[in-house]
């Protein structure tokens, strides 16, 4: 491992699913091994979009349903720091630090805000929702990242990042890393209804977390080639969504492409070929049904491991946002106003009769 430093998360809004697997999470796993690794549980981006009591109630909940969902999937809590974004007040700082840096033009260009907004019914866009990728830059910067693996939806919001922390060390000297976007092989994931990528709150996902049982419902209930009405007629395999699935997760390519094959020809039916998918899925989850099993049973680990890895990373911060505000002067200047104050008091009390 390195002295270099990846961070990455995602917001706590319920469990995850494949398409958070193979467009961000893979790569976590592979990336643990060559960075010091720092995972968010980015609630204070929840509220840009979630922010009723009942959102907030959920929180604790939902945090440790993801840092499960992440040891399943082979993040190894020895090698990784998990923290609460909202137990840490001096990220807020740096965003305000940071918010001069960029203007309202560029965010507006940042193309998944609106994306964001609609999905959550917004009509008009929320001011918090078009600053994400200012708090999104505070929350890499903090810990002075220099990698960071996202979906394909966040990479308009890295180089946001990487702007800031270019402009900040133009402006005050080389303070931050400028962070290097990793992109997953599997961008994004169309979800089980074939209408865009995979989403919670469209509930067209199949979970990390989903027993196999589960899993041979989602899949059955597939969208597949809309035109095939029968098994002898021939279907078409390219953008059909169970195939896009076998592609990415079945480990019997064989298999897969003697089902492509079949049908083509109209030689198989869409059952069989969701009975072989929602088998390779079981497969596939079946290590990290394994691993969720062996830290589940041990009481209260997710909480300490939340924690303590806050509590760490709180002290990381604190460091950085002195270096930034010493950089820009802002600490020079209050310094400057307090020892003038702390002379003009003992002036004052020397004087006094």
């Amino acid at each position: 491992m390195t002295d270099q430093r990846m961070l990455t998360g995602d917001r706590p809004t319920g469990k995850l699913h494949l398409g958070h697997y193979v467009g961000s999470i893979a790569n976590r796993v592979q990336l643990q091994h060559k960075y010091e690794t720092f995972l968010i549980i980015a609630d204070l981006h929840m509220l840009t979009t979630k922010n009723t009591r009942e959102d907030i109630a959920k929180v604790s909940t939902n945090a440790r349903d993801m840092v499960l969902d992440s040891l399943a999937a082979g993040i190894d809590p020895a090698r990784a720091t998990f923290y609460l974004q909202s137990a840490i007040p001096e990220v807020t700082e740096l965003n305000a630090l940071f918010q001069n840096l960029v203007t309202v033009p560029r965010l507006e260009r940042v193309p998944s805000l609106k994306d964001m907004a609609r999905d959550a019914g917004k009509e008009e866009m929320p001011y918090g929702l078009l600053g994400y990728p200012v708090l999104q830059a505070a929350d890499i910067l903090c810990v002075k990242a220099h990698v960071v693996p996202v979906g394909k939806d966040n990479h308009a919001h890295v180089e946001v990042t990487r702007e800031i922390a270019r402009r900040f060390n133009y402006l005050y000297g080389e303070t931050f890393p400028v962070p290097e976007l990793v992109e997953s092989d599997v961008p994004t994931l169309v979800g089980t209804d074939g209408q865009g990528k995979m989403s919670k709150s469209i509930g067209n996902v199949i979970y990390l977390s989903d027993s196999a049982e589960d899993v041979r419902k989602r899949v059955a209930g597939m969208y597949t080639d809309p035109k095939r009405i029968r098994a002898d007629i021939p279907g078409t395999v390219e953008g059909n969504p169970v195939f896009i699935y076998h592609d990415v997760f079945n480990d019997n390519a064989a298999e897969v492409a003697d089902l492509k094959e079949r049908y083509r020809a109209g030689k198989v039916g869409d059952v069989e070929v969701k009975d072989k998918l929602a088998a390779a899925i079981n497969r596939f989850l079946d290590p990290m049904r394994e691993r969720r099993a062996h830290y589940e049973e041990q009481s209260g680990l997710v909480d300490e491991i939340i924690v303590e890895g806050t509590e760490r990373t709180r002290r990381e911060v604190q460091q950085v946002v002195f270096e930034a505000r010493k950089a820009m002067g802002l600490t020079a200047a209050y310094n400057q106003l307090r020892r003038k104050a702390e002379r003009a008091r003992k002036s004052r009390e020397n004087t006094a009769p």
